[in-house]
C-alpha cells in the first residue's frame, strides 16, 4: 500500500524503548513527525536523530512530536537513546509491521548484495491524523531543516 498525502496515516502499534506498547492513534491532537531508518548508532542515523535532539523545541513550539521506527530491539534503542541523549520515542519494529504497513521495508544493495531494509522516510501527519507530507529516500544532511520548515507552514508560522 503506498502511503500519499490525504490519506489518513494507517495505525500500528509498537514497543517503545521501555517495551511500552505505542499507537500512532495515541497521538491524534499533535503534529508527528513519524521517521523511519535503517539502524540505530550508524553514522547516517545518528546524524539524523541528533538532528532531531537539536531540534526537538522547536518541534514541541508548533505541537508536533517525533517518532523515530527501526527494526533494531528495545534494548539497542535504549542504548542508542541513553547514549545521544535523545528526547523522543523510537519504536521497535522488529518485525516490520509499520513498516510494511508504509511501504519502507524495500529490497536494498550494497557491494553487490541485497538484502532488506527500512529506506529513510519521513512522514508529516497532521492532529486529525491525516498525512501531509511523505518524503522518501531522506537525505539526511538537509532533512531537519526541510521538516522543520514545513512544520512551520503546515502550523501557519511564516519560515
Amino acid at each position: 500500500m503506498s502511503i500519499e498525502v490525504g490519506m489518513e496515516a494507517p495505525d500500528f502499534t509498537l514497543e517503545n524503548q521501555d517495551g511500552e506498547n505505542v499507537s500512532l492513534s495515541d497521538y491524534r491532537g499533535k503534529n508527528v513527525v513519524l521517521y523511519f531508518y535503517p539502524k540505530d548508532m550508524t553514522p547516517g542515523c545518528t546524524t539524523q536523530a541528533c538532528d532531531f535532539r537539536d531540534n526537538h523545541d522547536t518541534f514541541a513550539a508548533h505541537d508536533t512530536v517525533i517518532i523515530g521506527v527501526s527494526p533494531d530491539p528495545i534494548e539497542r534503542h535504549q542504548k542508542f537513546i541513553e547514549k545521544h541523549g535523545l528526547p523522543f520515542e523510537l519504536l521497535a519494529d522488529t518485525e516490520q509491521v509499520a513498516s510494511k504497513l508504509y511501504d519502507v521495508w524495500k529490497l536494498k544493495k550494497m557491494f553487490g548484495n541485497e538484502f532488506y531494509g527500512i529506506e529513510r522516510s519521513t512522514f508529516v501527519i497532521d492532529k486529525e491524523g491525516i498525512v501531509q507530507k511523505v518524503e522518501r529516500k531522506v537525505k539526511v544532511k538537509e532533512h531537519i531543516d526541510k521538516t522543520i520548515q514545513f512544520i512551520k507552514e503546515m502550523t501557519g508560522e511564516e519560515a
